[in-house]
C-alpha cells in the first residue's frame, strides 16, 4: 500500500490550502483517513480523520471550523480543505489509513501512512 499526500506549500495567514492523499495497492473504500500534523520539536497531532463511508468525521481542538475532511472512492483520495490558516497550522501533514474500531485520533490505530507534505504559514 502506498499513500501519496499532496498539496503543501508556502501561504499567508488567512489563506487556504488543499491537501490530498491518493492510496494505491488496496481498496480504499475500505478505510478509514486520517491526517495527522507534526511541527519541528512537537509530538504528532490529530488533525482530522473521516469514516470509510465518509458519512462520520472528527476533528482536532485546534482545527475545529476551519478545516475538513472529505474522501472521494472512486478516486482513491482523500482530501484535508484548509481554512483560515495560521501560523501555528505550520507543520509536515501526515495522511494514515486504517481499519478496524481504533480510535481515529490516535496514530497507533493507522496502519499505512504517507511521507508528509509541508505546510508553512507565515504571518
Amino acid at each position: 500500500v502506498q499513500l501519496q499526500a499532496s498539496g503543501g506549500g508556502l501561504v499567508q495567514a488567512g489563506d487556504s490550502l488543499r491537501l490530498s492523499c491518493t492510496m494505491s495497492g488496496r481498496t480504499f473504500s475500505g478505510y478509514a483517513m486520517g491526517w495527522f500534523r507534526q511541527a519541528p520539536g512537537r509530538e504528532r497531532e490529530f488533525v482530522a480523520a473521516i469514516a470509510w463511508t465518509g458519512g462520520s468525521d472528527t476533528y482536532g481542538d485546534s482545527v475545529k471550523g476551519r478545516f475538513s475532511i472529505s474522501r472521494d472512492n472512486a478516486k482513491n483520495t482523500a482530501y484535508l480543505q484548509m481554512n483560515s490558516l495560521k501560523p501555528e497550522d505550520t507543520a509536515v501533514y501526515y495522511c494514515a489509513a486504517k481499519r478496524g474500531s481504533g480510535p481515529p485520533d490516535r496514530p497507533q490505530s493507522y496502519f499505512y501512512w504517507g511521507q508528509g507534505t509541508l505546510v508553512t504559514v507565515s504571518s
